[in-house]
Protein backbone atom coordinates (compact mmCIF):
# COMPACT_ATOMS: atom_id res chain seq x y z
CA UNK A 1 0.00 0.00 0.00
CA UNK A 2 1.31 3.62 -1.37
CA UNK A 3 2.48 5.42 2.39
CA UNK A 4 1.89 9.18 2.78
CA UNK A 5 4.95 11.32 2.71
CA UNK A 6 5.82 13.77 5.76
CA UNK A 7 3.85 16.79 4.53
CA UNK A 8 5.75 19.99 4.20
CA UNK A 9 6.05 23.46 4.87
CA UNK A 10 6.19 26.07 1.88
CA UNK A 11 6.93 29.64 2.20
CA UNK A 12 7.24 32.31 -0.37
CA UNK A 13 8.31 36.07 -0.82
CA UNK A 14 5.33 37.66 -2.20
CA UNK A 15 6.44 39.53 -5.87
CA UNK A 16 5.30 41.23 -8.43
CA UNK A 17 2.32 38.95 -9.71
CA UNK A 18 1.16 38.23 -6.03
CA UNK A 19 1.47 42.11 -4.76
CA UNK A 20 -2.21 43.20 -4.88
CA UNK A 21 -4.11 40.56 -4.47
CA UNK A 22 -5.62 39.41 -1.77
CA UNK A 23 -4.41 36.21 0.24
CA UNK A 24 -6.82 33.92 -0.63
CA UNK A 25 -6.99 35.17 -4.51
CA UNK A 26 -3.03 34.80 -4.79
CA UNK A 27 -2.99 31.19 -3.05
CA UNK A 28 -6.15 29.94 -4.76
CA UNK A 29 -4.53 31.48 -7.95
CA UNK A 30 -0.52 29.55 -7.74
CA UNK A 31 -1.06 26.88 -5.64
CA UNK A 32 -4.38 25.07 -7.21
CA UNK A 33 -3.62 22.03 -5.73
CA UNK A 34 -6.67 23.12 -3.16
CA UNK A 35 -9.87 24.82 -4.61
CA UNK A 36 -10.15 28.30 -2.62
CA UNK A 37 -12.63 27.07 -0.94
CA UNK A 38 -10.22 24.61 0.74
CA UNK A 39 -7.60 27.64 0.87
CA UNK A 40 -10.37 29.82 3.20
CA UNK A 41 -10.52 27.28 5.55
CA UNK A 42 -7.06 26.53 5.68
CA UNK A 43 -6.75 30.56 6.10
CA UNK A 44 -9.43 30.80 8.60
CA UNK A 45 -8.04 27.64 10.33
CA UNK A 46 -4.50 29.07 11.25
CA UNK A 47 -2.50 26.92 8.67
CA UNK A 48 -1.21 29.95 6.66
CA UNK A 49 0.82 33.03 8.12
CA UNK A 50 1.62 36.54 6.56
CA UNK A 51 4.78 37.31 8.05
CA UNK A 52 4.19 37.75 11.75
CA UNK A 53 0.62 37.35 11.72
CA UNK A 54 -0.68 33.58 12.21
CA UNK A 55 -4.16 34.78 11.58
CA UNK A 56 -4.69 36.92 8.81
CA UNK A 57 -7.06 37.86 6.84
CA UNK A 58 -8.17 35.50 3.42
CA UNK A 59 -8.74 39.69 2.12
CA UNK A 60 -5.23 40.80 2.93
CA UNK A 61 -4.20 43.03 0.10
CA UNK A 62 -0.54 41.40 -0.51
CA UNK A 63 2.94 43.44 -0.70
CA UNK A 64 5.66 42.59 -2.44
CA UNK A 65 8.28 41.15 -0.47
CA UNK A 66 5.88 39.99 2.31
CA UNK A 67 6.24 36.44 3.07
CA UNK A 68 3.33 33.85 3.46
CA UNK A 69 4.04 30.52 4.97
CA UNK A 70 1.14 27.31 4.97
CA UNK A 71 1.59 23.92 5.84
CA UNK A 72 0.37 21.43 3.41
CA UNK A 73 -0.79 18.11 4.89
CA UNK A 74 1.11 14.47 4.37
CA UNK A 75 0.04 12.93 0.78
CA UNK A 76 0.50 10.76 -1.63
CA UNK A 77 2.97 11.17 -4.39
CA UNK A 78 2.85 9.91 -7.49
CA UNK A 79 5.09 6.66 -8.64
CA UNK A 80 8.19 7.22 -10.12
CA UNK A 81 11.37 5.21 -10.71
CA UNK A 82 13.61 4.97 -7.33
CA UNK A 83 16.39 3.17 -8.99
CA UNK A 84 19.77 5.18 -9.53
CA UNK A 85 23.27 3.96 -9.81
CA UNK A 86 26.38 5.68 -8.35
CA UNK A 87 28.79 6.92 -11.30
CA UNK A 88 31.64 8.00 -9.29
CA UNK A 89 32.22 8.97 -5.78
CA UNK A 90 35.31 10.31 -2.97
CA UNK A 91 34.70 12.18 -0.21
CA UNK A 92 34.19 15.55 -2.51
CA UNK A 93 32.01 14.06 -4.92
CA UNK A 94 29.32 12.27 -5.72
CA UNK A 95 27.60 11.61 -9.52
CA UNK A 96 24.95 8.96 -10.04
CA UNK A 97 22.79 8.26 -12.84
CA UNK A 98 19.09 10.12 -13.03
CA UNK A 99 16.08 7.64 -14.20
CA UNK A 100 13.71 9.34 -16.72
CA UNK A 101 10.60 10.15 -14.95
CA UNK A 102 12.64 10.79 -11.48
CA UNK A 103 12.66 14.92 -10.33
CA UNK A 104 15.88 16.20 -9.18
CA UNK A 105 14.47 18.14 -6.43
CA UNK A 106 11.04 18.64 -4.80
CA UNK A 107 8.78 20.61 -6.37
CA UNK A 108 5.54 20.57 -9.02
CA UNK A 109 2.96 20.42 -6.27
CA UNK A 110 3.54 16.36 -6.50
CA UNK A 111 6.72 15.68 -5.22
CA UNK A 112 8.71 16.12 -1.83
CA UNK A 113 10.46 12.38 -0.92
CA UNK A 114 9.81 10.65 -4.26
CA UNK A 115 13.12 12.63 -5.49
CA UNK A 116 16.63 12.16 -6.21
CA UNK A 117 17.65 14.62 -3.62
CA UNK A 118 15.89 11.80 -1.18
CA UNK A 119 17.67 8.95 -2.40
CA UNK A 120 21.62 10.77 -2.30
CA UNK A 121 20.70 12.14 1.38
CA UNK A 122 20.36 8.64 2.15
CA UNK A 123 23.99 7.72 1.54
CA UNK A 124 25.64 10.93 2.13
CA UNK A 125 23.03 13.33 4.43
CA UNK A 126 25.02 16.54 3.18
CA UNK A 127 25.08 16.24 -0.48
CA UNK A 128 23.89 19.36 -2.91
CA UNK A 129 23.05 18.83 -6.32
CA UNK A 130 25.72 21.10 -8.17
CA UNK A 131 22.87 21.43 -11.28
CA UNK A 132 19.24 19.74 -12.08
CA UNK A 133 17.91 17.97 -15.18
CA UNK A 134 14.25 17.85 -15.90
CA UNK A 135 11.83 15.16 -14.61
CA UNK A 136 12.05 13.38 -17.94
CA UNK A 137 15.41 13.49 -18.69
CA UNK A 138 17.75 11.03 -18.21
CA UNK A 139 21.41 11.18 -17.06
CA UNK A 140 24.05 11.92 -15.09
CA UNK A 141 23.73 14.49 -11.75
CA UNK A 142 26.72 15.40 -9.55
CA UNK A 143 26.42 16.48 -6.08
CA UNK A 144 29.07 17.84 -4.12
CA UNK A 145 29.50 16.05 -0.33
CA UNK A 146 30.83 18.75 1.40
CA UNK A 147 30.71 22.63 2.05
CA UNK A 148 34.31 23.02 0.66
CA UNK A 149 33.48 21.24 -2.47
CA UNK A 150 30.11 23.33 -2.99
CA UNK A 151 31.90 26.87 -2.91
CA UNK A 152 34.32 26.02 -6.44
CA UNK A 153 32.08 24.09 -7.73
CA UNK A 154 29.11 26.38 -7.86
CA UNK A 155 31.71 29.12 -9.39
CA UNK A 156 33.14 26.54 -12.02
CA UNK A 157 29.43 26.22 -13.45
CA UNK A 158 28.80 29.39 -13.17
CA UNK A 159 31.84 30.62 -15.08
CA UNK A 160 31.43 27.95 -17.57
CA UNK A 161 34.45 26.15 -16.49
CA UNK A 162 32.27 22.85 -17.27
CA UNK A 163 31.59 20.71 -20.17
CA UNK A 164 28.24 19.52 -20.22
CA UNK A 165 27.37 17.28 -23.37
CA UNK A 166 23.80 15.22 -23.64
CA UNK A 167 22.25 12.54 -25.86
CA UNK A 168 19.10 13.27 -27.86
CA UNK A 169 16.70 12.04 -30.02
CA UNK A 170 15.15 14.61 -32.51
CA UNK A 171 12.67 14.78 -35.18
CA UNK A 172 13.43 15.19 -38.73
CA UNK A 173 17.10 15.61 -40.20
CA UNK A 174 19.22 18.46 -39.50
CA UNK A 175 20.79 20.07 -43.33
CA UNK A 176 24.01 20.10 -41.25
CA UNK A 177 26.42 16.94 -39.19
CA UNK A 178 27.13 20.41 -36.58
CA UNK A 179 24.86 23.64 -36.34
CA UNK A 180 25.27 26.17 -33.01
CA UNK A 181 22.05 27.51 -32.10
CA UNK A 182 21.74 30.69 -30.22
CA UNK A 183 18.14 31.50 -29.84
CA UNK A 184 18.01 34.07 -26.64
CA UNK A 185 15.20 32.16 -23.92
CA UNK A 186 12.99 33.90 -21.63
CA UNK A 187 9.50 33.50 -20.62
CA UNK A 188 6.65 33.73 -22.52
CA UNK A 189 2.74 33.83 -21.84
CA UNK A 190 1.72 30.29 -21.29
CA UNK A 191 -1.70 29.49 -19.97
CA UNK A 192 -1.40 26.53 -17.64
CA UNK A 193 1.59 28.52 -15.57
CA UNK A 194 1.19 32.07 -16.41
CA UNK A 195 4.48 32.29 -17.92
CA UNK A 196 7.22 29.30 -19.59
CA UNK A 197 10.52 29.58 -20.77
CA UNK A 198 10.52 29.48 -24.06
CA UNK A 199 12.73 31.06 -27.32
CA UNK A 200 12.02 34.76 -26.66
CA UNK A 201 13.88 37.31 -28.78
CA UNK A 202 13.70 39.43 -25.50
CA UNK A 203 15.38 37.00 -23.42
CA UNK A 204 18.75 35.77 -22.38
CA UNK A 205 21.67 35.06 -24.43
CA UNK A 206 21.85 30.74 -24.52
CA UNK A 207 23.91 28.61 -26.95
CA UNK A 208 24.48 24.70 -28.04
CA UNK A 209 26.07 23.05 -29.89
CA UNK A 210 24.53 20.38 -31.92
CA UNK A 211 26.67 17.10 -33.45
CA UNK A 212 24.41 14.48 -35.59
CA UNK A 213 25.29 11.23 -34.77
CA UNK A 214 23.24 8.96 -36.84
CA UNK A 215 20.35 9.68 -39.34
CA UNK A 216 17.46 7.40 -38.83
CA UNK A 217 13.90 6.82 -40.55
CA UNK A 218 12.16 10.07 -38.82
CA UNK A 219 14.72 11.13 -36.22
CA UNK A 220 18.35 11.92 -35.62
CA UNK A 221 20.68 11.10 -32.99
CA UNK A 222 22.60 13.84 -31.73
CA UNK A 223 24.85 15.40 -29.29
CA UNK A 224 24.31 18.31 -27.40
CA UNK A 225 26.83 20.75 -25.28
CA UNK A 226 25.67 23.09 -23.67
CA UNK A 227 27.73 26.68 -23.13
CA UNK A 228 24.48 28.03 -20.96
CA UNK A 229 22.44 26.36 -18.67
CA UNK A 230 18.93 28.08 -19.35
CA UNK A 231 15.69 26.14 -18.45
CA UNK A 232 14.49 23.25 -20.90
CA UNK A 233 17.45 24.85 -23.05
CA UNK A 234 18.16 21.75 -25.66
CA UNK A 235 14.39 21.01 -26.14
CA UNK A 236 13.95 25.03 -27.17
CA UNK A 237 17.03 25.30 -29.11
CA UNK A 238 16.22 21.59 -31.00
CA UNK A 239 12.15 22.57 -31.55
CA UNK A 240 13.58 26.55 -32.71
CA UNK A 241 15.88 25.18 -35.36
CA UNK A 242 12.94 23.00 -36.61
CA UNK A 243 13.85 19.65 -35.05
CA UNK A 244 11.48 18.85 -31.40
CA UNK A 245 12.89 16.28 -29.54
CA UNK A 246 11.19 13.30 -30.25
CA UNK A 247 7.48 12.59 -28.02
CA UNK A 248 8.24 16.49 -26.35
CA UNK A 249 5.14 16.83 -25.62
CA UNK A 250 5.66 20.88 -24.75
CA UNK A 251 7.58 22.20 -27.24
CA UNK A 252 7.50 22.59 -31.14
CA UNK A 253 8.86 24.13 -34.39
CA UNK A 254 9.75 28.02 -33.49
CA UNK A 255 11.01 26.60 -29.51
CA UNK A 256 7.47 27.56 -28.19
CA UNK A 257 5.14 25.56 -26.94
CA UNK A 258 2.33 23.46 -29.56
CA UNK A 259 -0.49 24.85 -30.33
CA UNK A 260 -3.23 23.73 -27.79
CA UNK A 261 -1.11 21.56 -25.54
CA UNK A 262 -1.59 21.70 -21.62
CA UNK A 263 1.45 20.17 -21.16
CA UNK A 264 3.54 20.72 -17.89
CA UNK A 265 7.76 20.83 -18.52
CA UNK A 266 7.91 17.90 -16.16
CA UNK A 267 6.01 15.39 -18.37
CA UNK A 268 8.25 12.88 -19.33
CA UNK A 269 7.79 11.71 -23.34
CA UNK A 270 11.01 13.26 -25.14
CA UNK A 271 14.28 11.49 -25.55
CA UNK A 272 17.42 13.65 -23.71
CA UNK A 273 19.57 12.25 -21.33
CA UNK A 274 22.72 13.71 -19.60
CA UNK A 275 25.88 11.74 -21.06
CA UNK A 276 29.17 13.83 -19.93
CA UNK A 277 30.31 16.36 -17.25
CA UNK A 278 34.19 17.41 -17.75
CA UNK A 279 35.40 20.00 -14.97
CA UNK A 280 37.68 20.15 -12.60
CA UNK A 281 38.19 18.35 -8.86
CA UNK A 282 37.55 21.10 -6.50
CA UNK A 283 40.33 19.38 -4.35
CA UNK A 284 42.14 18.04 -6.53
CA UNK A 285 42.88 20.00 -9.84
CA UNK A 286 42.35 17.08 -11.91
CA UNK A 287 40.40 17.06 -14.88
CA UNK A 288 37.56 14.73 -14.52
CA UNK A 289 35.46 13.22 -17.68
CA UNK A 290 32.18 11.43 -15.95
CA UNK A 291 29.81 9.66 -18.10
CA UNK A 292 26.27 8.00 -18.32
CA UNK A 293 25.62 5.74 -20.37
CA UNK A 294 22.30 6.64 -22.70
CA UNK A 295 19.18 4.74 -22.88
CA UNK A 296 18.93 1.78 -25.64
CA UNK A 297 16.99 4.31 -27.82
CA UNK A 298 19.53 7.09 -27.45
CA UNK A 299 22.50 4.52 -28.05
CA UNK A 300 24.29 4.58 -31.82
CA UNK A 301 24.07 1.52 -33.40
Amino acid sequence: MARKNQGVVHWELIGPRGAGLSLLAHLSARYPIASPADWLERILGGQVRLDDDEHPSPEALLRLGQRVAWARPPWIEPEVPLATAILFEDEDLLAVAKPSGLPTLPGGGQFQEHTLLTLVRRRAPEASPMHRLGRGTSGLVLFARTTAARKPLQAAFQDHRTRKIYRALCQGHPALDAFEVAAPIGEVPYGPLGALHAAHAGGRASLSRVTVLERRAEATLVDVEITTGRPHQIRIHLAWAGHPLMGDPLYGPGGLPLPETQALPGDPGYLLHAHRLELEHPRTGAWLTLECQPPPALRST
